[in-house]
């Protein structure tokens, strides 16, 4: 009992100076899969909610995605972590997210939270244009307008957002988003002061694979250079470029956290040492 005493007071700092204040988690990766897994990071948000923080969740799907691929004879590509995707490919995207949006609608409502559904595609919450590289990633989008308002009048009741990086485009056309890039411009958007990307690494480490080489904090200056040397690579390059951005705009800080792990949000929001890679200006 002592010792649960000893971690409410830890978190007390950390909950004074969040209380009220806008987070933005993307959640994905295995964590979307495994339900006990879910069910912790859907608790952890729903706790936030209870202590006044206002998250905001945007859920990637890549797993079912797959699944989905594979069931109509797709191929699964990706380049530089994101997503190759034909026209039809993002209408199958558009489906497969949406049925993920609902679930987690649900499951958050059964933890006792209130949360709303911002499927983007039938609510305007973000605009895309298409990618730069669209040449090579067919119909992936850019975000071109976050609806800040309309977002930030869903926190107010202390409701929980939950938004499907799925948009209609500038062009009428429907654009798959990278779910870490939809959550970064996101932040930005509404003036989030922490961006969380839950993933299925327990961070950035210096050498691939060995955990005990972890970088708990780096600065933008110092990703860049392992970005460089290859340090960073393949999916982790889009996250840790969002959190970047994310940066630049005036988010105060970023964090890269293994979603796998029990409750890891809130070990790595309310504890002092934290347990994934937090980014920082520098």
């Amino acid at each position: 009992a002592i010792k649960k005493a000893d971690v409410l007071i830890e978190a007390l700092p950390y909950i004074k100076s969040y209380s009220g204040k806008i987070f933005v988690i993307k959640y994905g990766g295995s964590a979307l899969i495994n339900p006990e897994i879910k069910k912790g990071v859907l608790q952890d948000i729903v706790f936030m909610s209870y202590v006044g923080i206002r998250p905001i969740l945007v859920h990637g799907g890549g797993p079912f995605i797959n699944e989905e691929f594979r069931k109509l004879g797709k191929k699964v590509e990706f380049t530089e972590g994101l997503r190759v995707t034909t026209k039809e490919e993002a209408q199958i995207v558009d489906k497969v997210l949406s049925r993920v949006n609902e679930n987690i609608v649900a499951d958050i409502k059964s933890l006792g939270g209130r949360a709303v559904s911002m499927n983007t595609t039938k609510k305007n919450v973000i605009v895309a244009r298409p990618h730069k590289e669209s040449a090579r990633l067919g119909f992936v989008g850019e975000i071109d307008k976050v609806n800040s308002d309309t977002i930030r009048n869903a926190v107010r009741p202390r409701a929980i957002p939950v938004i499907s990086p799925v948009s209609m485009g500038i062009d009428k056309e429907l654009y798959n988003i990278n779910a870490d890039d939809a959550a970064s411009e996101i932040a930005m958007a509404v003036k989030a002061v922490k961006l969380v990307l839950l993933t299925d690494v327990k961070g950035i480490m210096r050498q691939k694979g060995d955990e005990s080489s972890l970088i708990s904090t780096l600065a933008m200056k110092d990703a860049n250079t392992l970005i460089g040397r290859k340090v960073i690579q393949a999916g982790m390059i889009p996250k840790v470029r969002a959190c970047m951005s994310a940066l630049t705009a005036g988010v105060s800080k970023t964090h890269i956290i293994d979603g796998r792990i029990p409750h890891s949000l809130l070990l790595e929001i309310f504890t002092d040492k934290g347990i994934g890679t937090e980014i920082v200006k520098g």
